[in-house]
Protein backbone atom coordinates (compact mmCIF):
# COMPACT_ATOMS: atom_id res chain seq x y z
CA UNK A 1 0.00 0.00 0.00
CA UNK A 2 1.20 3.45 -1.13
CA UNK A 3 0.32 6.78 -0.13
CA UNK A 4 -1.66 8.61 -2.67
CA UNK A 5 -2.87 4.56 -4.19
CA UNK A 6 -6.16 4.77 -1.30
CA UNK A 7 -8.89 6.72 -0.12
CA UNK A 8 -8.17 7.55 3.17
CA UNK A 9 -10.01 5.71 6.32
CA UNK A 10 -12.02 7.40 9.00
CA UNK A 11 -9.35 7.80 11.62
CA UNK A 12 -9.92 5.69 14.65
CA UNK A 13 -11.82 3.09 11.82
CA UNK A 14 -9.26 1.55 10.23
CA UNK A 15 -8.80 -2.16 10.15
CA UNK A 16 -6.16 -3.65 11.26
CA UNK A 17 -5.06 -4.79 8.15
CA UNK A 18 -4.89 -1.17 6.86
CA UNK A 19 -2.45 -0.48 9.87
CA UNK A 20 -0.21 -3.23 9.10
CA UNK A 21 0.15 -2.27 5.78
CA UNK A 22 0.64 1.06 6.43
CA UNK A 23 3.21 1.19 9.28
CA UNK A 24 5.01 -1.36 6.66
CA UNK A 25 4.96 1.40 3.99
CA UNK A 26 5.61 4.39 6.96
CA UNK A 27 9.06 2.09 7.56
CA UNK A 28 9.98 0.80 4.59
CA UNK A 29 8.45 1.73 1.98
CA UNK A 30 11.17 3.84 0.62
CA UNK A 31 13.40 1.51 1.16
CA UNK A 32 11.33 -1.57 -1.06
CA UNK A 33 10.75 0.85 -4.37
CA UNK A 34 14.02 2.33 -4.09
CA UNK A 35 16.52 0.30 -1.60
CA UNK A 36 19.92 2.75 -2.62
CA UNK A 37 17.97 6.12 -1.89
CA UNK A 38 17.06 5.19 2.00
CA UNK A 39 19.38 5.39 4.45
CA UNK A 40 18.27 1.73 5.84
CA UNK A 41 21.85 0.31 5.03
CA UNK A 42 24.23 3.25 6.27
CA UNK A 43 27.16 2.11 3.88
CA UNK A 44 26.94 0.01 1.23
CA UNK A 45 29.62 -2.10 0.19
CA UNK A 46 31.43 0.01 -2.30
CA UNK A 47 31.24 3.10 -0.13
CA UNK A 48 32.77 0.48 2.98
CA UNK A 49 35.38 -0.53 1.42
CA UNK A 50 36.49 2.74 -0.08
CA UNK A 51 36.61 4.18 3.46
CA UNK A 52 38.76 1.25 4.90
CA UNK A 53 40.90 1.41 1.85
CA UNK A 54 41.69 5.21 2.08
CA UNK A 55 42.29 4.62 5.93
CA UNK A 56 44.79 2.02 5.70
CA UNK A 57 46.47 3.73 3.03
CA UNK A 58 46.61 6.68 5.35
CA UNK A 59 47.52 4.98 8.14
CA UNK A 60 50.57 3.14 5.90
CA UNK A 61 51.94 6.32 5.02
CA UNK A 62 51.84 8.26 8.17
CA UNK A 63 53.98 5.40 9.62
CA UNK A 64 56.76 5.23 6.41
CA UNK A 65 56.66 9.67 6.10
CA UNK A 66 54.93 10.85 8.54
CA UNK A 67 55.52 14.38 8.74
CA UNK A 68 54.96 14.62 4.63
CA UNK A 69 51.77 12.74 5.01
CA UNK A 70 50.51 15.07 7.96
CA UNK A 71 51.56 18.25 6.02
CA UNK A 72 49.36 16.50 2.68
CA UNK A 73 46.66 16.00 5.04
CA UNK A 74 46.92 19.88 6.44
CA UNK A 75 46.87 21.16 3.03
CA UNK A 76 43.75 19.54 1.72
CA UNK A 77 42.11 20.73 4.85
CA UNK A 78 43.25 24.09 4.35
CA UNK A 79 42.12 24.13 0.93
CA UNK A 80 38.72 22.55 2.10
CA UNK A 81 37.91 25.62 4.44
CA UNK A 82 38.45 27.91 1.72
CA UNK A 83 36.16 26.19 -0.93
CA UNK A 84 33.35 26.21 1.70
CA UNK A 85 34.21 29.83 3.20
CA UNK A 86 34.06 31.23 -0.53
CA UNK A 87 30.94 29.06 -1.21
CA UNK A 88 29.34 30.31 2.05
CA UNK A 89 30.32 33.96 1.28
CA UNK A 90 28.86 33.38 -2.34
CA UNK A 91 25.87 32.21 -1.16
CA UNK A 92 25.45 35.15 1.33
CA UNK A 93 25.94 38.18 -0.94
CA UNK A 94 23.21 36.41 -3.65
CA UNK A 95 20.70 36.01 -0.45
CA UNK A 96 20.86 39.44 -0.12
CA UNK A 97 19.21 40.46 -2.83
CA UNK A 98 15.45 41.04 -1.69
CA UNK A 99 14.35 38.84 -4.70
CA UNK A 100 15.86 36.09 -3.24
CA UNK A 101 12.64 35.26 -1.31
CA UNK A 102 9.19 35.21 -2.28
CA UNK A 103 7.04 37.71 -0.65
CA UNK A 104 3.67 37.47 -0.21
CA UNK A 105 1.57 40.90 1.60
CA UNK A 106 -1.44 40.03 4.07
CA UNK A 107 -3.95 41.55 1.21
CA UNK A 108 -2.29 38.83 -1.11
CA UNK A 109 -2.98 36.54 0.70
CA UNK A 110 -6.23 37.18 2.32
CA UNK A 111 -7.52 38.10 -1.56
CA UNK A 112 -7.76 34.41 -2.87
CA UNK A 113 -11.86 33.43 -1.45
CA UNK A 114 -12.19 30.71 0.73
CA UNK A 115 -13.86 28.73 -1.71
CA UNK A 116 -10.75 28.64 -3.77
CA UNK A 117 -8.59 27.40 -1.51
CA UNK A 118 -7.02 23.88 -1.27
CA UNK A 119 -7.40 21.09 1.38
CA UNK A 120 -4.77 21.54 3.61
CA UNK A 121 -3.42 18.73 5.53
CA UNK A 122 -0.97 19.57 8.74
CA UNK A 123 1.03 17.07 10.01
CA UNK A 124 1.98 17.20 14.14
CA UNK A 125 4.55 14.81 14.93
CA UNK A 126 5.01 14.28 18.75
CA UNK A 127 6.84 11.74 20.84
CA UNK A 128 7.14 11.84 24.77
CA UNK A 129 5.97 15.98 24.52
CA UNK A 130 2.86 16.38 27.23
CA UNK A 131 3.89 19.39 28.01
CA UNK A 132 3.62 21.35 24.47
CA UNK A 133 0.46 19.82 23.82
CA UNK A 134 -1.08 23.20 24.76
CA UNK A 135 0.96 24.94 22.81
CA UNK A 136 -0.20 23.02 19.62
CA UNK A 137 -4.34 24.08 20.32
CA UNK A 138 -2.82 27.68 20.85
CA UNK A 139 -1.16 27.60 17.15
CA UNK A 140 -3.72 25.40 15.39
CA UNK A 141 -6.74 27.94 16.25
CA UNK A 142 -4.39 31.18 15.57
CA UNK A 143 -4.33 29.76 11.76
CA UNK A 144 -6.42 32.24 8.85
CA UNK A 145 -7.71 29.65 6.66
CA UNK A 146 -11.27 27.90 7.09
CA UNK A 147 -11.43 25.16 9.29
CA UNK A 148 -13.61 22.95 6.60
CA UNK A 149 -10.36 22.73 4.42
CA UNK A 150 -8.13 22.19 7.02
CA UNK A 151 -7.02 18.82 8.30
CA UNK A 152 -4.77 18.80 11.37
CA UNK A 153 -3.12 15.33 12.18
CA UNK A 154 -1.26 15.14 15.68
CA UNK A 155 0.89 11.70 15.31
CA UNK A 156 1.63 10.01 18.62
CA UNK A 157 3.30 6.79 19.41
CA UNK A 158 0.27 4.38 20.68
CA UNK A 159 2.09 3.19 23.69
CA UNK A 160 3.09 7.34 24.50
CA UNK A 161 0.92 7.05 27.34
CA UNK A 162 1.53 10.33 28.80
CA UNK A 163 1.31 12.40 25.41
CA UNK A 164 -1.94 10.83 24.67
CA UNK A 165 -3.34 11.63 27.95
CA UNK A 166 -2.33 14.98 28.09
CA UNK A 167 -3.85 15.51 24.67
CA UNK A 168 -7.79 13.59 26.22
CA UNK A 169 -7.21 16.20 29.07
CA UNK A 170 -6.52 19.16 26.96
CA UNK A 171 -9.51 18.55 24.75
CA UNK A 172 -6.81 19.10 21.21
CA UNK A 173 -9.43 16.38 19.65
CA UNK A 174 -11.71 19.41 18.92
CA UNK A 175 -9.16 20.86 16.80
CA UNK A 176 -7.29 17.95 15.53
CA UNK A 177 -7.48 14.50 15.15
CA UNK A 178 -5.31 12.22 16.89
CA UNK A 179 -3.75 9.90 14.55
CA UNK A 180 -1.74 6.65 17.19
CA UNK A 181 1.18 5.17 15.09
CA UNK A 182 1.72 1.70 15.94
CA UNK A 183 4.80 1.54 18.15
CA UNK A 184 7.92 0.10 16.12
CA UNK A 185 11.52 0.82 15.43
CA UNK A 186 13.28 3.25 13.98
CA UNK A 187 11.48 5.38 16.64
CA UNK A 188 11.83 8.47 14.03
CA UNK A 189 10.22 11.60 12.92
CA UNK A 190 9.33 10.38 9.24
CA UNK A 191 8.38 7.60 10.31
CA UNK A 192 5.58 9.21 12.42
CA UNK A 193 4.67 11.26 9.19
CA UNK A 194 4.87 8.72 6.38
CA UNK A 195 2.24 6.91 8.73
CA UNK A 196 0.27 9.98 8.86
CA UNK A 197 -0.10 10.22 5.00
CA UNK A 198 -2.29 7.30 4.92
CA UNK A 199 -4.75 9.71 6.50
CA UNK A 200 -4.19 13.15 4.64
CA UNK A 201 -6.84 14.28 2.70
CA UNK A 202 -5.05 17.72 1.96
CA UNK A 203 -3.75 18.94 -1.41
CA UNK A 204 -1.06 20.48 0.18
CA UNK A 205 0.88 19.16 3.41
CA UNK A 206 3.23 20.73 5.75
CA UNK A 207 4.82 19.86 9.02
CA UNK A 208 4.88 21.48 12.40
CA UNK A 209 6.02 20.46 15.73
CA UNK A 210 4.07 20.38 18.32
CA UNK A 211 5.74 23.77 19.77
CA UNK A 212 5.78 25.78 16.71
CA UNK A 213 4.14 29.27 16.70
CA UNK A 214 3.28 29.76 12.86
CA UNK A 215 2.64 32.87 11.58
CA UNK A 216 -1.53 33.62 11.41
CA UNK A 217 -1.18 34.15 7.25
CA UNK A 218 1.19 31.22 6.49
CA UNK A 219 -1.01 28.61 5.10
CA UNK A 220 -2.55 31.50 2.90
CA UNK A 221 1.13 32.77 1.60
CA UNK A 222 2.07 29.62 0.85
CA UNK A 223 -1.36 29.01 -1.19
CA UNK A 224 -0.89 32.59 -3.40
CA UNK A 225 2.98 31.44 -3.46
CA UNK A 226 2.47 28.05 -5.15
CA UNK A 227 -0.07 29.69 -7.83
CA UNK A 228 2.39 32.45 -8.91
CA UNK A 229 5.44 30.46 -8.95
CA UNK A 230 6.15 27.51 -11.88
CA UNK A 231 4.69 24.07 -12.01
CA UNK A 232 8.41 22.59 -10.82
CA UNK A 233 8.30 24.27 -7.73
CA UNK A 234 7.17 21.26 -5.29
CA UNK A 235 7.72 23.10 -1.62
CA UNK A 236 7.46 26.03 -0.29
CA UNK A 237 9.97 26.41 2.95
CA UNK A 238 8.70 29.44 5.57
CA UNK A 239 11.98 30.59 7.54
CA UNK A 240 12.30 29.32 11.30
CA UNK A 241 13.11 31.75 14.46
CA UNK A 242 12.78 31.81 17.82
CA UNK A 243 11.17 32.95 20.59
CA UNK A 244 13.20 32.83 23.51
CA UNK A 245 16.85 33.57 21.58
CA UNK A 246 16.77 35.82 24.84
CA UNK A 247 16.90 33.56 27.51
CA UNK A 248 20.53 32.96 27.64
CA UNK A 249 23.58 32.83 25.57
CA UNK A 250 23.06 29.74 23.87
CA UNK A 251 19.59 30.26 22.35
CA UNK A 252 21.41 33.34 21.20
CA UNK A 253 24.00 31.64 19.34
CA UNK A 254 21.13 29.17 17.98
CA UNK A 255 19.11 32.27 16.63
CA UNK A 256 21.61 33.82 15.50
CA UNK A 257 22.33 30.57 13.39
CA UNK A 258 18.94 30.63 12.35
CA UNK A 259 19.08 33.96 11.37
CA UNK A 260 21.55 33.66 8.78
CA UNK A 261 20.85 30.30 7.48
CA UNK A 262 16.87 30.72 6.83
CA UNK A 263 17.37 34.58 6.27
CA UNK A 264 20.01 34.25 3.63
CA UNK A 265 21.85 30.92 3.15
CA UNK A 266 18.80 29.53 1.91
CA UNK A 267 17.73 31.80 -0.37
CA UNK A 268 21.10 32.38 -1.92
CA UNK A 269 20.91 28.37 -2.25
CA UNK A 270 16.92 29.07 -4.24
CA UNK A 271 18.80 31.55 -6.35
CA UNK A 272 21.40 29.40 -7.28
CA UNK A 273 19.24 26.62 -8.20
CA UNK A 274 20.88 24.04 -5.96
CA UNK A 275 19.20 21.08 -3.44
CA UNK A 276 17.88 23.04 -0.49
CA UNK A 277 18.29 20.80 2.98
CA UNK A 278 14.84 21.69 3.94
CA UNK A 279 13.84 23.23 7.63
CA UNK A 280 12.39 20.30 10.35
CA UNK A 281 9.04 22.01 10.03
CA UNK A 282 7.37 24.38 8.08
CA UNK A 283 8.37 22.59 4.92
CA UNK A 284 4.68 22.97 2.44
CA UNK A 285 4.64 20.41 0.12
CA UNK A 286 2.17 19.30 -2.85
CA UNK A 287 0.94 16.24 -1.88
CA UNK A 288 1.39 14.67 -5.93
CA UNK A 289 5.47 15.16 -5.90
CA UNK A 290 5.86 13.51 -2.01
CA UNK A 291 3.83 10.26 -3.59
CA UNK A 292 6.00 10.52 -6.73
CA UNK A 293 9.34 10.90 -4.89
CA UNK A 294 8.77 8.59 -2.19
CA UNK A 295 7.58 10.80 1.01
CA UNK A 296 10.47 10.55 3.82
CA UNK A 297 12.92 8.11 4.42
CA UNK A 298 11.88 6.27 8.06
CA UNK A 299 15.92 5.87 8.73
CA UNK A 300 17.36 8.68 8.13
CA UNK A 301 17.60 11.17 10.69
CA UNK A 302 17.39 14.66 9.08
CA UNK A 303 14.59 13.35 6.94
CA UNK A 304 13.92 16.91 5.66
CA UNK A 305 17.64 17.25 3.99
CA UNK A 306 17.19 13.92 2.65
CA UNK A 307 13.43 14.86 1.16
CA UNK A 308 15.31 18.34 -0.23
CA UNK A 309 17.95 16.71 -2.13
CA UNK A 310 15.22 14.32 -4.12
CA UNK A 311 12.69 16.92 -4.72
CA UNK A 312 15.62 18.48 -6.32
CA UNK A 313 16.96 15.42 -8.17
CA UNK A 314 13.80 14.79 -9.39
CA UNK A 315 13.76 18.06 -11.09
CA UNK A 316 11.99 19.66 -9.09
CA UNK A 317 12.90 22.80 -6.94
CA UNK A 318 12.32 24.54 -3.52
CA UNK A 319 11.26 28.21 -3.18
CA UNK A 320 11.98 29.72 0.29
CA UNK A 321 8.87 32.30 1.69
CA UNK A 322 9.07 35.49 3.54
CA UNK A 323 6.62 33.43 6.88
CA UNK A 324 8.41 32.95 10.07
CA UNK A 325 7.65 30.04 12.77
CA UNK A 326 8.53 30.44 16.21
CA UNK A 327 10.16 27.39 17.95
CA UNK A 328 11.86 27.16 20.83
CA UNK A 329 15.55 27.37 20.97
CA UNK A 330 17.50 24.79 22.47
CA UNK A 331 18.59 26.74 25.94
CA UNK A 332 20.49 23.88 28.01
CA UNK A 333 24.25 22.34 26.32
CA UNK A 334 23.27 18.71 26.40
CA UNK A 335 20.31 18.82 24.95
CA UNK A 336 21.37 21.39 22.23
CA UNK A 337 24.30 18.71 21.27
CA UNK A 338 21.77 15.66 21.28
CA UNK A 339 20.07 17.62 18.88
CA UNK A 340 23.00 18.51 16.96
CA UNK A 341 24.89 15.67 16.41
CA UNK A 342 21.86 13.95 15.18
CA UNK A 343 21.69 17.08 12.36
CA UNK A 344 25.18 16.35 11.91
CA UNK A 345 24.77 12.19 11.77
CA UNK A 346 21.75 13.10 9.21
CA UNK A 347 23.58 15.31 6.96
CA UNK A 348 26.27 12.45 6.62
CA UNK A 349 23.89 9.65 6.14
CA UNK A 350 21.61 12.04 3.27
CA UNK A 351 25.09 12.49 2.10
CA UNK A 352 25.91 9.38 1.78
CA UNK A 353 22.66 7.54 0.28
CA UNK A 354 23.14 10.33 -2.73
CA UNK A 355 26.57 9.49 -3.53
CA UNK A 356 25.80 6.02 -4.06
CA UNK A 357 25.16 6.18 -7.54
CA UNK A 358 27.53 9.12 -8.12
CA UNK A 359 26.99 10.05 -11.56
CA UNK A 360 23.13 9.95 -11.32
CA UNK A 361 23.10 12.22 -9.09
CA UNK A 362 25.38 14.53 -11.40
CA UNK A 363 22.92 14.32 -14.13
CA UNK A 364 20.22 15.04 -11.89
CA UNK A 365 21.37 17.79 -10.25
CA UNK A 366 24.46 19.15 -11.90
CA UNK A 367 28.07 19.95 -11.15
CA UNK A 368 27.76 22.42 -9.29
CA UNK A 369 24.63 21.14 -7.15
CA UNK A 370 26.46 18.31 -6.27
CA UNK A 371 29.35 20.14 -5.66
CA UNK A 372 27.08 22.45 -3.29
CA UNK A 373 25.70 19.69 -1.58
CA UNK A 374 28.55 18.19 -0.53
CA UNK A 375 30.37 21.03 0.65
CA UNK A 376 26.83 21.84 3.09
CA UNK A 377 25.83 18.30 3.74
CA UNK A 378 29.66 16.39 4.24
CA UNK A 379 31.60 19.05 4.39
CA UNK A 380 29.57 20.83 7.44
CA UNK A 381 29.99 18.07 10.00
CA UNK A 382 33.74 17.37 8.70
CA UNK A 383 35.14 20.19 9.03
CA UNK A 384 33.70 20.66 12.52
CA UNK A 385 35.52 17.38 13.28
CA UNK A 386 38.42 18.85 11.83
CA UNK A 387 38.04 21.86 14.23
CA UNK A 388 39.00 20.16 17.14
CA UNK A 389 42.11 18.77 15.76
CA UNK A 390 43.44 22.11 14.33
CA UNK A 391 42.01 23.55 17.82
CA UNK A 392 44.36 21.27 19.74
CA UNK A 393 47.30 21.74 17.52
CA UNK A 394 46.57 25.40 17.89
CA UNK A 395 47.24 24.58 21.77
CA UNK A 396 49.94 22.49 21.74
CA UNK A 397 52.35 25.26 19.54
CA UNK A 398 51.10 27.56 22.12
CA UNK A 399 52.02 25.66 25.26
CA UNK A 400 55.18 24.12 23.98
CA UNK A 401 55.90 25.25 20.30
CA UNK A 402 56.93 21.19 19.62
CA UNK A 403 58.66 20.37 16.23
CA UNK A 404 56.45 18.40 14.33
CA UNK A 405 53.65 21.54 14.37
CA UNK A 406 56.67 23.86 12.94
CA UNK A 407 56.93 21.07 10.54
CA UNK A 408 53.16 20.80 9.01
CA UNK A 409 53.16 24.59 8.80
CA UNK A 410 55.57 25.66 6.83
CA UNK A 411 55.88 28.97 5.82
CA UNK A 412 54.11 28.77 2.48
CA UNK A 413 51.25 26.93 4.75
CA UNK A 414 51.77 28.98 7.63
CA UNK A 415 50.97 32.46 6.36
CA UNK A 416 48.31 31.32 4.10
CA UNK A 417 46.39 29.28 6.82
CA UNK A 418 46.87 32.50 9.22
CA UNK A 419 44.84 34.83 5.81
CA UNK A 420 42.58 32.00 5.68
CA UNK A 421 41.33 32.07 9.61
CA UNK A 422 41.72 35.72 9.95
CA UNK A 423 39.55 36.49 6.80
CA UNK A 424 37.34 33.36 7.22
CA UNK A 425 36.37 34.38 11.05
CA UNK A 426 36.03 38.03 10.37
CA UNK A 427 33.62 37.19 7.47
CA UNK A 428 31.76 34.35 9.27
CA UNK A 429 30.86 37.10 12.27
CA UNK A 430 30.23 39.62 10.19
CA UNK A 431 27.29 37.55 7.76
CA UNK A 432 25.81 36.67 11.85
CA UNK A 433 26.08 40.69 12.89
CA UNK A 434 24.08 40.95 9.43
CA UNK A 435 21.65 38.63 9.50
CA UNK A 436 20.84 39.33 13.34
CA UNK A 437 20.60 43.34 12.68
CA UNK A 438 18.05 42.39 9.66
CA UNK A 439 16.28 40.29 11.69
CA UNK A 440 15.49 43.18 14.22
CA UNK A 441 16.87 41.56 16.73
CA UNK A 442 19.46 43.90 18.80
CA UNK A 443 20.01 41.13 21.43
CA UNK A 444 22.21 39.15 19.12
CA UNK A 445 25.28 41.42 19.08
CA UNK A 446 27.31 39.65 21.50
CA UNK A 447 26.38 36.23 20.42
CA UNK A 448 26.95 36.85 16.94
CA UNK A 449 30.99 38.57 18.33
CA UNK A 450 31.48 35.38 20.30
CA UNK A 451 30.35 32.52 17.86
CA UNK A 452 33.67 31.12 18.00
CA UNK A 453 32.44 29.36 21.16
CA UNK A 454 29.44 27.86 19.45
CA UNK A 455 31.55 26.30 16.86
CA UNK A 456 33.56 24.28 19.77
CA UNK A 457 30.08 22.98 20.72
CA UNK A 458 29.28 22.17 17.02
CA UNK A 459 32.74 20.19 17.17
CA UNK A 460 31.70 18.39 20.16
CA UNK A 461 28.12 17.80 18.78
CA UNK A 462 29.49 16.56 15.12
CA UNK A 463 32.62 13.85 16.56
CA UNK A 464 29.42 12.91 18.36
CA UNK A 465 27.05 12.53 15.31
CA UNK A 466 29.90 10.85 13.32
CA UNK A 467 30.68 8.09 15.94
CA UNK A 468 26.57 7.57 16.10
CA UNK A 469 27.08 6.98 12.35
CA UNK A 470 29.05 3.49 12.66
CA UNK A 471 27.59 2.36 15.85
CA UNK A 472 24.08 3.21 15.64
CA UNK A 473 22.69 5.28 12.49
CA UNK A 474 19.28 5.20 12.74
CA UNK A 475 18.97 5.82 16.00
CA UNK A 476 16.84 9.28 17.07
CA UNK A 477 18.10 10.78 19.87
CA UNK A 478 14.91 12.68 21.38
CA UNK A 479 15.55 16.86 22.09
CA UNK A 480 13.33 17.64 25.02
CA UNK A 481 11.26 20.86 24.64
CA UNK A 482 9.34 23.10 26.97
CA UNK A 483 12.68 24.40 28.80
CA UNK A 484 12.43 28.05 27.46
CA UNK A 485 11.97 30.72 29.57
CA UNK A 486 9.52 33.48 28.87
CA UNK A 487 11.11 36.16 26.22
CA UNK A 488 11.34 39.73 26.87
CA UNK A 489 12.75 40.17 23.57
CA UNK A 490 10.86 41.17 20.17
CA UNK A 491 9.52 38.76 18.58
CA UNK A 492 10.21 38.62 14.55
CA UNK A 493 6.49 37.95 14.06
CA UNK A 494 4.01 40.69 15.02
CA UNK A 495 1.65 39.92 18.12
CA UNK A 496 -1.35 40.14 15.97
CA UNK A 497 -0.31 37.29 13.81
CA UNK A 498 -0.15 34.47 16.72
Amino acid sequence: MIFGEHTPPRIGEESEEFRRAALDDAVNGLAMRNPLASAAVAFVPWQKYTALTVAAIVVVCVVLAPVGTLLAITVLCTFGYIAMMADRLLLFSRGLDAGAIVTVTDEEARAVPDSELPLYTILVPAYDEPEVVGDLIAAMTGLDYPADKLQVLLLLEEDDDVTIEAARRSGVSDIVDVVLVPASDPRTKPKACNYGLHFATGEIITIFDAEDLPEKLQLRRVVAAFARLPETVACVQAKLAFHNGSQNLLTGWFTADYALWFGYLLPGLMRSTSPIPLGGTSNHLRADVIAKVGAWDGFNVTEDADLGVRIAASGYSTAVLDSTTLEEANSDPINWIRQRSRWYKGYLQTWLVHMRRPRQTLRAVGFVGTYRFTLLLAGTPITACINMIFWFTTAAWILGQPALVAALFPPYIYYFSLVSLIIGNVATIYMYLIASRESGNAYLLVPSLTMPLYWLMMSVAAIKGCWQLVRNPSYWEKTFHGLSAPSTAPSPIDEKAI
